[in-house]
């Protein structure tokens, strides 16, 4: 493994800290508020997995199939290799590694963090991309604990769920037809299982490869202080390759940068 020393200083950060989540977010009620006309929605749950999938047919099957089939390989790949389940660090990317390994790794090292600070986007993302390559669809949108794989024909809004904020659901994002396929993901200090060394009560960033935004938000969620001003971390998006955009959520305070067309959902 390499030293990394420019990521020294994060070592503490990582996927963060367990924090407790409110009864909504653990039933999953923001997904009620989900949906799309023509479109069947459905759960894949596979041990800790736990997906909300939307697409124009009933694929729950080959979702189902595509879970396991992942889940597998990571399993069988940290099994072997412990370090990737447990560093706070980047690792030196494995040759031999499946493909969603070698994505994980690659989200870790652009980012700071550990590997496992990609795998909901990694798995959304290889979900969805396994139903449009074979079951006979070509919309899908995958969400696996509030980080999103999203792949439609016509611009969509998405709301941005930031917990205790008197922001939260009330400010989203929009996203053009023309910039998908792409990853929308969240990480918050208040909010979920997810693991955070910050105060921000979300932090959503939009990629192309959305596990690496999955590990950018963790990532920048860990710059956000319960005092520092949010440019603080906006600075440090600017310079993580790759990801179109962030928006940030802390209590009444919200900053974005980037490709970010912010909506009022008021």
């Amino acid at each position: 493994m390499p030293k990394y020393e420019k990521y020294e200083k994060y070592k503490k950060y990582g996927q963060g800290n367990l924090k407790s989540a409110p009864e909504s977010y653990i039933k999953r009620d923001y997904r009620r508020a989900v949906g799309a006309a023509g479109f069947s929605t459905f759960q894949v749950k596979v041990r800790e997995t736990d997906l909300f999938i939307m697409a124009p047919a009933d694929v729950h099957g080959p979702a189902y199939d595509l879970v396991r089939q992942y889940r597998n390989q990571l399993e069988n790949y940290i099994n072997h290799n412990p370090s990737f389940q447990s560093s706070l660090l980047p690792l030196d990317i494995d040759r031999l590694a499946p493909p969603i390994v070698k994505d994980m790794l690659k989200a870790s090292a652009a980012t700071g963090v550990g590997p496992m600070a990609a795998v909901a986007g990694a798995v959304a993302e290889y979900v969805g991309g396994g139903l449009l390559a074979g079951a006979g669809i070509d919309e899908v949108v995958v969400e696996n604990g509030g980080d999103i794989f999203l792949q439609r024909r016509e611009d969509c809004q998405i709301a941005i769920f930031a917990g205790p904020s008197p922001l939260s659901n009330k400010v989203g994002v929009k996203v053009k037809a023309a910039a998908m396929p792409m990853g929308i993901c969240t990480s918050s200090a208040s909010v979920g299982h997810s693991l955070s060394f910050g105060a921000a009560d979300a932090v959503t960033v939009l990629a192309a490869d959305t596990a690496l935004a999955d590990a950018a938000a963790t990532r920048l969620g860990n710059e956000v202080g319960r005092d520092c001003p949010l440019s603080q971390a906006l600075d440090v998006a600017r310079e993580i390759s790759g990801i179109r955009g962030v928006v940030i959520i802390r209590g009444e305070d919200i900053g974005a940068w980037g490709e970010i067309e912010l909506v009022d959902l008021t």
